[in-house]
This record gives C-alpha cells, structure tokens and sequence, in this order.
C-alpha cells in the first residue's frame, strides 16, 4: 500500500473525530488509528525495498552497459585483426577501432551516468516522501497525545476515554 495513502487515511480518521462540546479535543476510533499505523510499518520497508530493487535495477544496467562495451571493444578489434592484411587497411582500421572504443567507453560511460542520475532522482523522491511522512505521523502523534494528555486531566475520574 502506498505510504502516502495512508497519510491520508491516518488525516482522514483525524477529520472524523468528534469533539466533545466545550474541549479542543478530539475523540478517534483508537484502533482504526493503530491499524493504519500498523499498515505504515508494514509499507515503509516496502519503499525500502523498492529503492533497493532500483538500486539493483541500476547496477544490472551498468553491468550490461559494461559487457556492451566489452562485445563492442572486442568486435572493434577483431574487425581490426582482420583488416590489417593491407598497410593502408591496417592504419584505417586502428583509426577506426580506436573510435570505436572511444564511442562505446562515452556510450557506457553515458549510461552509467544516466542510470546515476535516476537512481538518486528516486531515492532523493523516495527520502522526500519518507520525511514528510514522517513528519505528519509524529504531528499527529505528538497532537493526539497533547489532546489525550489534556483530556485525562480534564476528566480524571474517566477511564474509558468516552
């Protein structure tokens, strides 16, 4: 489930509550909040994995970047093996491997350099909204508590929190 869906769960049951007559309090369905707290705890590790699995996206496609690489070096010079029969062949295919090589180290290079980018788009994306979730949790935690605090003193002979 997405976090930011249950942020809006979590603001919904807020908007919800009632508020007892003449208190800034608000009474809330205990348990439908701890649920929805439960199912944060259960879909933050799942964002978590979704970056490693980014993560690991990333790093096959440098490995395959690499091994492009590689099969285009290693035709570069093969193709070259095979044009050296003739010196003037021979200095054209040097040439051309030599760019060749040169054209697929910027091509990987390139890729590699793409797919960092990405991986830190979405893991910056990902910490973002990590921290703003977190950040409305403890709001809410820090404000039901205040309200909870100030709601027991107000009614110290109520245990029921009704």
């Amino acid at each position: 489930m997405d976090i930011l869906h249950l942020v809006d769960r979590l603001e919904a049951l807020l908007n919800e509550g009632r508020r007892p007559p003449l208190t800034k309090g608000v009474l809330l369905d205990e348990q439908r909040l701890w649920d929805v707290i439960d199912q944060m705890r259960i879909a933050i590790p799942e964002e978590v994995k979704r970056a490693k699995r980014i993560n690991q996206e990333r790093e096959r496609i440098i490995a395959q970047a690499h091994e492009e690489s590689e099969r285009i070096i290693e035709q570069a010079r093969e193709r070259a093996r095979e044009m050296i029969s003739d010196h003037a062949l021979a200095q054209e295919a040097q040439n051309r491997a030599g760019e060749v090589i040169d054209r697929a180290k910027d091509e990987a290079e390139n890729i590699r350099a793409d797919a960092d980018d990405y991986v830190l788009q979405v893991l910056s994306d990902l910490d973002n909204n990590l921290t703003k979730t977190l950040s409305v949790v403890r709001n809410g935690l820090t404000k039901l508590q205040g309200e909870h605090a100030r709601g027991t003193r107000a009614h110290p002979n109520s245990s029921d929190g009704s």
